[in-house]
């Protein structure tokens, strides 16, 4: 049975695909990266690292031009890293596709929070950037987004994970990953496979 998302041998011509993995700190994010890189990558793809930033309160009153932040939708891609500003793991991630996909090219994406509502900016990423393929690093807690739904979604998918209501409202084919331990494999979830076990 072939897994969720697996990437097939490269063929001559084959079409480029938008993979795009939720970056986040945390071993979550990391190990959805890890099995996007060997498991659903080929070499004609690009990666796109999305950091989704709370929202700036500083928009409201008069320094904000003093804060260094890019603007939303802003790319973030340092020539010689150095993020700064507790975001030192997009560097680490952007690193991690480098040395395990080098001919893959690599985008570090960082927006702002959308009303408040994490969930709904991600989904609009996917669509502004015609996403193929979402990745997702999923946990045992509710969700390693922030908790559960809120803001502008129904009392039905209220009590639903973001990671699972991703996965049931992207466009595109959305995967949750969840790395168990450090040989023991995958678990991963899609809309159409549960808890779909793949060794490492």
């Amino acid at each position: 049975m072939e897994a969720p998302g697996a990437a097939a041998a490269p063929s001559p011509g084959a079409a480029k695909r938008k993979v795009m993995v939720v970056a986040e700190p945390g071993r979550e994010s990391a190990g959805a990266l890890q099995w996007a890189l060997t498991h659903a990558v080929l070499e004609q793809d690009e990666i796109i690292l999305l950091y989704v930033d709370l929202p700036n309160p500083s928009r409201r009153g008069p320094f904000s031009a003093f804060l260094r932040r890019p603007p939303p939708g802003a790319a973030v891609d340092p020539p010689g890293g150095g993020g700064g500003g507790g975001l030192e793991f997009l560097d680490e991630m952007k690193g991690m596709c480098l040395k395990a996909q080098p001919r893959v090219a690599v985008q570090v994406l960082r927006v702002e929070m959308e009303d408040n509502d994490k969930v709904s900016t991600i989904v609009s990423q996917t669509k502004a950037l015609a996403i193929d393929l979402l990745v997702i690093g999923q946990s045992r807690r509710p969700s390693f987004l922030g908790g559960r739904l809120g803001g502008g979604t129904s009392s039905k998918n209220m009590s639903m994970d973001m990671v699972e209501y991703l996965i049931e409202n992207s466009r595109c084919l959305c995967v949750g990953v969840q790395k168990k331990g450090q040989n023991a494999g995958y678990l991963l979830n899609t809309k159409t496979h549960k808890n779909f076990w793949l060794l490492a």
